[in-house]
């Protein structure tokens, strides 16, 4: 009897591995022959530079990723190939994923009571196979194959979370046996590594808990399961925000204590520490060992492998203190690793209770105005003790207390207009003291009144609260609104959203923005899609053609929900360890991150760990399936042929579906991008670049630190800039870049010190020189300080926080930075010919309320680089302050801009045209960009990929505009044919930008070319407008803006074929145009619907079509008619309110008029002047403008 279970453990064992490896090579050969090649957009630029030097990114830190992406980066062959192998971590960490989640099943499918002994090859096949199902479900599932194939850290947590749960069903197998509890030790270890990657595998503790509970509790009752539960989340809790905190809180604490009160030199306090930790552990486990109190020693066992675990974040401070070229926050000890840990870099969130958007509106808090800061501490190395820097107490405003609340999901008052669009305005009324403000009253009832006929957005309700907050009472949002949000947006669409994109199928890959048209769902089931999302048959060829258009057809979806329900008949306990497991990597996690609409880029791929549950229900609903078809059909083969139709129907379908769009193997367009901008920079001058975001920065960080690609720009990140740790950094030298140009001193921008700076008017009538405002500025004289002004008013000081007394103000906000011609010439900054250009001076306006850290040093660079080296600009921000306020003195040079002392006038008609434009320069700079296989067709051109071609062809068409007014044809040719072959038009949409082109190529009398792209870019816009006709009206009212903006863009193609009198063109545009756009006249209402075709009208004479000319000047002119007999009947007020808009109108009638005559049809222009003339004797029009 021994021998024969034996042997049937080894059969189970042998299929087990068999079918597990087999899974794992499978999902090892998809995401080998899908892995990008090179960095990719977002944080995996950052990632791999800091994995491959272990170099410390950005909080809260993955040095365990870090250190075995180094190890992976030991394989690559060249530079060039270490982002591959980096890649390639995520891509052995999925498969191990894939391989784990299968033994999971099998271990899961063992232990229901519906099990049977696995006698023949069928019934191995059905069980084997159901668990491959689930397990390649996973596999070929959006979200994971996303993190699956680029250097991220949600690939290495996944597995971390599925290797968690696998241990946790290996342990309540040898659970209560002598060594079963090896099991555990070896969880708690994996949950201590899981810190040095991702938080993510923590979210199994309590599934894990649930696991222990039910393995050791015979009877369950209500009282001991929600006790059960409610300890395991306490576990998880107490290691998250207890157990590793207070250890770095108390290394911290050592340290100064040991150093600074006993004396010891640097680092004592903190070997002290380590020492002690080390004492209480050896003793702890020594004594409960010796008096046999077994449960105790296996905790305190378990809490030291955790920390052991947990010692990978070692690696941050030594590499701080290494100071590495990208070192975040630099943690050098540990305070700043507590710091840097609890992520105290980003805006502080609450959970249960805390301030809500409305505090903006509303002052401080009347009782508590000010809160403590926390102290920062750092080494003074000539007294040998650590100080603090900042002045910390009361150093924060704080909220108003009338305006907190529980479970605070409206938080964020940067979101105030999406908030109130969700969920509805704030109530206000007028303050008591301010009901008698004529005025004000005036103003307060016109905005009511815009209410009520429906034209105030949530925007609209933020600058109105903006702007009189002072004269309102404005209530918070109430309970309800945070609660409605909760479900509506950070579940109902920041999770449901993307759980059904995994499991039913996904609209596109564009994000979602609460409309129709962007980032849904989609189930490929006519008649719900059309439900949902309107006529879907009738969508555009864009978005039937577009690789993330993915669809299941509900199939995922309802494999697991059958496996959910089959779990829950068959083992209560089991499901409510999945169903636990599931909430907590799903919807817990959604209420843990209380998100803001709308966040900067899709949020799915920290749900992973969810989609991972649900992908266990498939291959549980799968062997459901197996099961119940050998009941309906008594067949040997069923069960193992439904298993089969099952794979066919879910992973296969889903691979098939998916494969397109996660297909990044040959992309390269994010390392290219990276390669352009540097390309664009003048080289080996010492040049600096300020960038903005994650895009720009990343991408330069990882073109500099990997590939050693112009190393010689200083990259320079202006929301860094506002940090003492990156200034530090910027002062140092790195690679053939030398440090920036300052004259303020860590002790002037320590944290603390000028995080904002104050403007008094008290010389706005002086103009000074930057280097003496600097000086000012960076002065630590007591005349410089708010306090001194205080005193000079005669007030007392001490009424305020010591941070505010002390902070720095400015007495003016005019300024001058004079040009260094020599410099300026010396060092290339502007070309010897164009030296008659140089301006003596710039003059700048500053902020009259007041500027930020970053700001200052912007300037503090500015004054001291003397125009001795080039200052360039990303261009990722239109705001003044990020181009040290001379958007004037710009000159585009590729896709950056460089500071130049040459006036350039704003273009006042187009606000996003700034600088002026060598064309020579930019020719040579456009011509030589690394494009890598931008135009490929087998690449996917992702969204990041088309986004980024907006940059590229307004530079490239202002390029060409350049070169035709310079006569030099050929090249804006050229330039022209680049940006149409690199960046095709049907993988980089985009098209209100080809317009531009359009014309460009007519002014080249390259009329071939011209015609082809506006015929095809025209295409694309009625395919999308022939969508919106097929919606309902009531849809086609929610879509109103979109439509109207579609409309909008196509008129300007349009205008620009009749702007240059293409005749060919114009016979059949205007027609397709007219019959596109007349659906949607609802929209416009009649009049502004026909008086926006006045242009048209000389089109159709162009294109000799007299009588549609005439047709729609009928059509115009009626509406003129009614528009004033309408006005006729205003009263003589009214027409003096309305007198400039009355004499515009009467204009364009004219206008319209003159324009029949000056295409020589003279008769019909004179009934039209009757018409006229009609019209102006309804009502006495000149007396009434006259008076």
């Amino acid at each position: 009897m021994k021998q024969k279970l034996s042997m049937s453990i080894n059969t189970f064992q042998l299929w087990n591995r068999s079918f597990g490896w087999g899974v794992f090579t499978i999902a090892l050969l998809t995401f080998v022959l899908t892995v990008e090649p090179t960095a990719s957009f977002w944080d995996a630029g950052e990632y791999i530079a800091t994995a491959a030097k272990l170099q410390v990114g950005h909080p809260p830190g993955a040095p365990l990723f870090q250190m075995i992406g180094a190890f992976f980066a030991l394989f690559a062959t060249s530079p060039e190939n270490i982002a591959l192998m980096v890649n390639h971590m995520s891509v052995f960490s999925s498969a191990f994923t894939i391989l784990f989640l299968f033994w999971t099943l099998t271990l899961l499918m063992k232990k229901l009571p519906t099990f049977e002994s696995l006698e023949n090859n069928r019934d191995r096949l059905t069980f084997f196979g159901s668990a491959a199902v689930g397990a390649l479900a996973f596999c070929f599932s959006d979200s994971f194959w996303f993190n699956a194939v680029e250097a991220e850290v949600y690939a290495m947590a996944t597995f971390i979370l599925s290797l968690l749960f696998w241990l946790g069903l290996r342990w309540e197998q040898d659970m209560n046996t002598a060594r079963g509890d090896r099991w555990l030790l070896l969880i708690s270890f994996i949950i201590g590594l899981s810190f040095g990657v991702h938080f993510m595998g923590l979210l199994t503790i309590p599934a894990i808990g649930m696991i222990y509970y039910f393995k050791n509790t015979p009877k369950v009752t209500f009282k001991s399961f929600i006790w059960a539960n409610l300890i395991s989340v306490a576990i998880l809790l107490f290691i998250f925000k207890l157990l590793l905190p207070t250890t770095l809180a108390f290394f911290g604490n050592a340290e100064v204590f040991f150093v600074n009160k006993m004396g010891l030199p640097f680092n004592s306090g903190t070997l002290i520490a380590g020492l002690c930790f080390a004492l209480f552990f050896y003793y702890s486990l020594r004594y409960t060992q010796r008096q046999k109190w077994i449960n105790v020693n296996t905790g305190i066992l378990c809490v030291l492998f955790v920390l052991v675990g947990f010692s990978s974040w070692l690696m941050i401070p030594i590499r701080a203190n290494a100071n590495t070229v990208i070192n975040e926050n630099s943690p050098a000890d540990a305070r700043a690793l507590l710091a840097y840990y609890n992520l105290e870099q980003y805006p502080e969130t609450h959970l249960f209770y805390g301030p809500l958007f409305s505090d903006i509106y509303v002052g401080q808090d009347q009782t508590e105005p000010y809160v403590d800061d926390k102290p920062k501490y750092e080494r003074d190395y000539k007294t040998g003790k650590y100080i603090i820097v900042n002045h910390w107490e009361r150093a924060k405003i704080n909220s108003n207390s009338e305006h907190r609340g529980f479970l605070p999901r409206l938080w964020s008052s940067e979101h105030a207009g999406n908030y109130m669009n969700f969920t509805g305005a704030l109530a206000f009324s007028i303050a008591p003291e301010y009901e008698s403000n004529e005025m004000l009253r005036s103003r307060v009832n016109e905005f009511r009144e815009d209410i009520r006929d429906g034209v105030v957005t949530g925007d609209d309700y933020h600058k109105f609260f903006r702007s009189l907050s002072p004269y309102l009472v404005i209530e918070k949002p109430s309970f309800w609104s945070s609660l409605q949000f909760l479900f509506q947006y950070q579940i109902g669409y920041m999770y449901w959203r993307y759980f059904m994109w995994n499991f039913t199928g996904r609209q596109n890959d564009i994000a979602g923005t609460y409309d129709i048209l962007k980032g849904n769902w989609i189930s490929g089931i006519p008649f719900i899609d059309n439900m949902r999302l309107g006529n879907q048959s009738k969508i555009s060829e864009d978005a039937k053609n577009n690789k993330a258009r993915n669809t299941y057809f509900f199939l995922p979806f309802l494999l697991g929900l059958m496996g959910l329900i089959f779990v829950y008949q068959q083992d209560p306990k089991r499901f409510w360890v999945l169903l636990l497991f599931f909430l907590f990597t799903g919807l817990a996690l959604k209420i843990y991150l209380n998100e803001r609409p709308f966040e900067p880029r899709e949020r799915d791929y920290a749900l992973v760990g969810s989609f991972y549950v649900f992908s266990l229900w498939i291959g549980l609903g799968a062997f459901y399936l197996a099961n119940q078809a050998k009941v309906w059909i008594k067949s040997k083969g069923i069960a193992p042929l439904v298993v089969a139709l099952c794979f066919m129907a879910v992973p296969l379908l889903m691979a098939f579906q998916n494969w397109d769009d996660h297909d990044r193997s040959g992309r390269y367009t994010a390392q290219s991008m990276a390669k352009s901008y540097l390309q664009s920079i003048q080289k080996d001058v010492g040049a600096m670049i300020f960038t903005i975001g994650d895009n720009d920065t990343f991408a330069l960080w990882y073109a500099q630190e990997i590939e050693g690609y112009r190393t010689d720009v200083k990259t320079i990140n202006t929301s860094l800039l506002a940090t003492d740790w990156y200034i530090d950094q910027l002062k140092r030298k790195t690679y053939e870049s030398d440090a920036i140009p300052s004259q303020m001193t860590h002790a002037r921008y320590a944290y603390g010190n000028r995080d904002y700076i104050k403007h008094e008017s008290l010389l706005d009538s002086v103009r000074w020189d930057i280097k003496d405002f600097m000086n000012w500025v960076s002065s630590d004289h007591p005349r410089t300080k708010y306090k001194s002004l205080l005193q000079q008013a005669g007030e007392d000081p001490d009424r305020l926080p010591k941070n505010t007394q002390e902070m720095v103000f400015y007495p003016t906000n005019k300024i001058r930075v004079n040009v260094n011609k020599e410099n300026v010439l010396k060092s290339g900054v502007v070309k010897p010919e164009d030296e008659a250009l140089i301006v003596s001076h710039i003059d700048i306006d500053l902020p009259e309320g007041g500027m930020t850290k970053n700001q200052v040093m912007m300037l503090d660079i500015l004054a001291n680089n003397d125009w001795e080296r080039p200052i360039y600009f990303t261009g990722g921000s239109y705001a003044e302050s990020e181009y040290i306020w001379m958007k004037e003195f710009l000159q585009l040079e590729g896709l950056v801009y460089k500071l130049v002392p040459i006036k350039t006038p704003l273009n006042s008609n187009n606000p996003y045209i700034m600088g002026r434009l060598d064309s020579d320069l930019m020719y040579d700079i456009v011509m030589n960009w690394s494009w890598g296989n931008s135009e490929s067709p087998d690449i996917y051109h992702d969204v990041e990929t088309r986004k980024n071609s907006i940059s590229f062809r307004s530079n490239m068409v202002r390029l060409a505009d350049q070169l035709i007014d310079e006569g030099k044809k050929e090249q804006a040719k050229d330039i022209l044919d680049l940006a149409m072959e690199k960046m095709p038009m049907d993988y980089f949409g985009y098209y209100s930008l080809l317009v531009p082109f359009v014309d460009a190529y007519y002014r080249l009398d390259a009329w071939q070319s011209a015609q082809k792209l506006a015929t095809k870019v025209a295409f694309k816009y009625r395919d999308e407008l022939e969508y919106f006709n097929s919606l309902s009206h009531n849809e086609q009212f929610m879509m109103g803006e979109e439509i109207i903006t579609q409309v909008e863009r196509y008129r300007t193609l349009v205008e620009a074929i009749l702007v240059n009198e293409d005749r060919d063109l114009l016979t059949t545009e205007l027609d397709y145009f007219t019959s596109s756009v007349l659906p949607f006249k609802n929209l416009y209402g009649d009049y502004d619907y026909y008086t926006s075709l006045n242009d048209f009208v000389e089109g159709y004479y162009l294109s000799d079509q007299p009588a549609k000319a005439e047709e729609l000047v009928d059509s115009i002119v009626s509406q003129y008619e009614e528009r004033f007999e309408m006005i006729a009947k205003f009263s003589k007020s009214n027409k003096k309110i309305f007198f400039e808009r009355i004499k515009g109108e009467v204009l364009d009638f004219q206008e319209l008029i003159y324009r029949v005559e000056l295409m020589g049809e003279s008769d019909f222009a004179k009934k039209l002047q009757s018409r006229f003339d009609k019209s102006m004797e309804q009502f006495e029009l000149e007396e009434a403008l006259g008076n």
